[in-house]
């Protein structure tokens, strides 16, 4: 058993593989060519929700003519309307704890910046506060993010994950808890999925070997490549079906990254029968202590591009685009493939209690480009005919890997996901929304009622609304 100062055993999964070919993806995007006839047939292919391979993503990457993209663009608008609807999950991430023994070149926490980075743990009763804050803000949905040091074990992690479910307030509770840590060993997945966890997510960062050894000094646990690559492996074994996966889009090509992921999700697919349940592209933000040169920047326009083959590789992954993005690029953006965003987003550890508005780098990872609060969000997304959704109900009834897989086809976004989202805003629109928020939220939610075409759902919808006006909460279909 081989170990390391964070009391894991680094021995690989059995049977581990290495399968991002470098060779090639090098090759598939020094020789692949636009085509308009051959992207036809893709963009069909992918209008019957059938996943990419990694051949025809780089066809899709491929894409130079203004005809070619804006084909892309319309084939993701149609495909994420599709399988998603017009929702979008909200959730908000929440810093346990920032210290860490690594030294990644593009972190604000990274252990070298010592005292030019402002470390701290939150104690239970901290804890507890950060929650009672954004229960009373409305969320029901949070991501905890811990740095990579001794101090956060998979007992510590789970600790703080019942803590989240078992801290209320009024009408206020937090219904599901994503994790954002280090890659654990198999007998530590199985601690935080006691716990009642949802989905774990490991960023493999950046796919391409030589930038990882760049950008993750040896010496350090997340310099072992292949151990975070085989993260998601361990999660399996450990009894975690529902994984994120991402890569910071700004450390190498971009375009060697998306396939990177769609590498990473096939052989997901292919060796477990599920993919993952979601999947993050942040791109570098300024942070502190970073040297600018080290980047390849990626651009607003190559962004949308990337998110939208994205959306057409794989049709049935969640898309996550955070705070990181400004206002603008968010609502671009949202119309062809994320399908989470965060709101109200604040990074600075315990920031939630104390109301802070102003962004101080030495207390955080990376710039918040999207400063406004969840209730301004709200209104935003509702303006733009999305449903603000907090719902949770395919985790709590089973509705994860494979089984998820059965409930998406047609008939889906229906009889479950849009009658959940709209209980989950009127929820909302009752207990926290501001004036403003609810004039607009109560004429659009009896505005997407009329929507729903079956008309037995249609009044099952309206029945379960009818009690949360009376005070009932958390029904769900």
């Amino acid at each position: 058993m081989i170990k390391h100062n964070l009391n894991m055993d680094m021995s690989l999964t059995p049977d581990a593989v290495d399968f991002i070919d470098d060779e090639k993806i090098q090759n598939l995007l020094a020789n692949t060519k636009e085509d308009p006839v051959r992207l036809e047939e893709i963009f069909a292919k992918s209008k019957e929700k059938k996943a990419l391979t990694l051949e025809e993503t780089a066809a899709l990457l491929a894409i130079k003519s203004k005809e070619g993209l804006e084909k892309l663009y319309n084939t993701a608008r149609e495909l994420k309307r599709s399988i998603y609807g017009n929702r979008i999950v909200l959730f908000a991430p929440l810093y346990v704890g920032n210290y860490c023994i690594n030294n990644c070149k593009y972190c604000g926490f990274r252990a070298s910046l010592g005292n030019k980075t402002v470390r701290k743990t939150l104690t239970h009763e901290e804890l507890v506060s950060e929650l009672l804050n954004l229960e009373q803000e409305g969320h029901k949905r949070l991501i905890l993010v811990f740095g990579e040091h001794p101090k956060y074990t998979p007992e510590f992690i789970a600790e703080c994950v019942k803590t989240c479910y078992s801290t209320k307030i009024g009408n206020g509770e937090i219904r599901r808890v994503n994790i954002n840590a280090a890659p654990l060993d198999i007998n530590g997945y199985k601690t935080v999925k006691q716990a009642g966890i949802g989905t774990f997510q490991v960023f493999q960062e950046t796919y391409h070997k030589e930038t990882y050894a760049k950008f993750h000094p040896a010496g350090d646990v997340k310099g072992d490549y292949m151990w975070r690559l085989n993260a998601m492996d361990r999660a399996f074994q450990g009894g975690i079906d529902d994984m994120g996966i991402g890569a910071l889009f700004g450390l190498y090509n971009w375009k060697f990254e998306v396939l990177g992921l769609v590498s990473h999700a096939i052989y997901l697919q292919n060796r477990y029968g599920v993919g993952p349940h979601t999947i993050s592209f942040p791109r570098i933000q300024p942070a502190n202590g970073l040297d600018p040169n080290d980047f390849q920047f990626v651009s607003d326009e190559e962004f949308k591009h990337l998110v939208a083959v994205l959306r057409l590789a794989v049709p049935y992954t969640g898309l996550i685009m955070t705070a990181r993005e400004s206002e603008a690029i968010r609502d671009d953006v949202m119309q062809f493939g994320v399908s989470q965003i965060d709101a109200g987003t604040k990074l600075e550890i315990g920031a939630y209690s104390r109301h802070d508005k102003n962004q101080d780098l030495s207390k955080e990872q990376f710039q918040v480009g999207d400063t406004r609060d969840l209730d301004s969000v709200i209104r935003w997304l509702m303006q733009q005919k999305f449903i603000p959704s907090f719902c949770t109900s395919c985790y709590r009834v089973g509705r994860t890997g494979e089984h998820f897989m059965e409930y998406a086809i047609p008939g889906f976004i229906g009889n479950f996901c849009t009658p959940n989202a709209l209980l989950t805003l009127s929820e909302y629109l009752e207990d926290y929304a501001s004036e403003e928020t609810k004039k607009t939220g109560f004429a659009f939610v009896e505005e997407e009622i009329n929507k729903i075409a079956d008309p037995a759902r249609r009044d099952a919808v309206k029945a379960k609304l009818a009690q949360i006006k009376t005070g009932k909460r958390d029904l769900l279909f």
